[in-house]
Parts: structure tokens; sequence; C-alpha cells
């Protein structure tokens, strides 16, 4: 939801590609770990959902550097984003990494 609030800062003239994008793969990051967590009781199909998960988490990141970049955002106010999302990712390969106390 941060990143769908940032990205309202975005301008008109990005609504059809960074404001798009960056909705897209903050959500599918999100999407990917429910999606995961209801295959865990298959390791493979669990580890390729997070795996997704983590390209998704890493494109917002990406998003969020062109908009400081470009600046659209703040430094602090991508940099409090990205921090997170370092974190998710994070606690993401940790579970890629070590499967087994997650499945079922």
């Amino acid at each position: 939801m941060t990143v769908f609030e940032l990205s309202k800062k975005l301008p008109i003239e990005e609504r059809y590609s960074m404001t798009d994008q960056m909705r897209r793969s903050s959500r599918s990051a999100a999407t990917n770990i429910t999606e995961g967590w209801r295959k865990r009781r298959y390791e493979a199909a669990f580890i390729s959902k997070l795996s997704d998960s983590e390209t998704e988490a890493a494109e917002t990141q990406t998003w969020l550097e062109f908009g400081v970049r470009c600046g659209y955002f703040t430094r602090d106010e991508g940099k409090g984003v990205y921090k997170g999302y370092n974190i998710l990712l994070g606690k993401i390969v940790t579970m890629i990494n070590n499967p087994k106390p997650w499945l079922v």
C-alpha cells in the first residue's frame, strides 16, 4: 500500500509506464507470496512462487530508484520503502534457501 500511495506522486505522463509497472510489481510480490503459501505442500511450487516474489520485489526497488533519480520522490521517501523491500527480500531468500520449516 505504501508503494501505491507513493505512486500517486508520479506525473500524469508516467501513468501508463512507471505508475502501472511499479504498482504491478509491488502487488505481484505480495500475491506471489500468498500463492506460495497456499502451495507449501509442494516444495518446488513453494520455492518457485517465492522466487517469483523475489524478482517482483527487486523490480519494485528498481522503480523506486527511477522515481528518486527522476525527482518524483524524495530520497528519504524512496529510501524508506527501498529498505522495507530489502527486509522482505531477506526473508524471502531465507525461505527459499531453507523451505523445510514452512512446508506442510
